[in-house]
């Protein structure tokens, strides 16, 4: 993996990737911005280290040696673009680890400049979207015309300082859903569900997962809803945050809230890699008629699932030459539906199909070898 470039690999994220990059004999080249950090990295690694921001004039030439760039540093609405923008110049493969919603679509405009530099652009690696974006193209296969998708997430709330710090610079800013193809603007937990993630139905409210842009390119299916499990006293607490909005807006409230973000977080330690878990559910069904499919699909720990993810997904792309489509793609348009069943710890269940997608041989239970 010598062609590998990982940006803003010292981050708590981008540092589980690298290593699990070297771990797989690797040999990626580490970068970012904070060359002390770079440099500290890079020693131990035993890797090539390089220092450059993004907005430098000649960000370009900085990227020509490489086939892929893995983009680790978030928020990635303010990374993804000129990182984009250079792939383009030198026709380098473009990865990221992105959750935000609007980043996707920005991506997703660029589809057209990618094919015509015959370069792949796959954000979205990560925990965002892969399994989610997996299950959705699972369940759409269940139901072909299936024309309304619901998706949900329950993990842990365990945050690494990237996570956070892009967090904040949503707050106040509402939800989105897709509603027959366009992306709608929606006040915070808008809309609830109960929802069965394995332990019996939860409260869940509507979140702007990625989903919303990743799965109706995978899928085709263009009214997307995607809810996160919360109790029910979140719903009312979170709709308030957009009352704040003037106040989350403000300069000095943003920088008050990375700092304290800055001091205390980092991720997950290692037993909490190690022991922690999450659930994607998906339903997808046909309006006005009885056809359904819903799934349930276990995964490990977000962050040593996107490590992992990440890291594949990186492989696959490098090696897949003329095998792997170009322009803007999603984990599952590019490599199917079972990607995610190949990750460690992961497990499909199939809770529900219709009579004739159903196969009487094949196990409710699927998982990674």
């Amino acid at each position: 993996m010598d062609s590998l470039l990982v940006y803003g690999s010292y981050g708590y994220t981008g540092r589980l990737i690298a290593r699990e990059a070297v771990a797989r004999g690797g040999s990626p080249v580490v970068a970012g911005r904070n060359g002390r950090a770079v440099a500290e990295q890079a020693d131990a690694l035993r890797v090539e280290g390089r220092t450059f921001d993004l907005d430098a004039a000649d960000l370009g030439s900085k990227l020509a040696r490489f086939d892929a760039v893995l983009n680790c540093a978030g928020p990635f609405v303010e990374t993804a673009e000129p990182l984009v923008e250079a792939c383009l110049e030198t026709n380098t493969d473009y990865l990221d680890i992105t959750g935000e919603f609007s980043v996707f679509e920005c991506l997703r405009q660029h589809d057209a400049a990618a094919r015509d530099a015959g370069i792949t652009l796959l954000p979205g690696v990560g925990f965002d979207v892969v399994p989610s974006d997996c299950l959705a193209a699972f369940l759409a296969d269940q139901v072909p015309d299936a024309d309304r998708l619901a998706l949900g997430i329950k993990g842990s709330l365990d945050f690494s300082r990237g996570t956070a710090r892009t967090l904040v610079e949503q707050l106040g800013v509402g939800g989105v859903v897709r509603r027959n193809g366009r992306l709608l603007q929606v006040p915070t937990a808008f809309r609830s569900r109960e929802v069965d993630f394995g332990d019996g139905p939860e409260h869940a409210v509507t979140v702007p997962w990625g989903d919303v842009v990743t799965a109706a390119h995978s899928t085709g299916i263009e009214s997307i809803e995607v809810y996160a499990a919360a109790p029910s006293w979140a719903s009312k607490a979170l709709s308030a945050v957009d009352s704040l909005e003037w106040l989350l807006d403000s300069r000095p409230a943003e920088r008050l809230l990375k700092r304290l973000i800055d001091a205390r977080l980092d991720g997950p330690d290692e037993r909490e890699l190690a022991t922690g878990s999450a659930v994607v559910w998906g339903e997808v069904r046909k309006e006005g008629g009885d056809q359904r499919a819903r799934a349930r699909l276990r995964t490990p720990n977000p962050y040593a699932l996107t490590a992992e993810s990440a890291v594949l997904a990186a492989e696959r792309v490098l090696k897949g030459g003329d095998r792997i489509s170009t322009g803007f793609q999603t984990p599952a348009s590019v490599f199917g539906s079972e990607f995610a069943l190949e990750l460690t710890g992961t497990e499909r269940e199939l809770l529900e199909a219709p009579a004739d997608a159903s196969d009487p041989a094949r196990s409710a239970v699927e998982s990674a070898d």
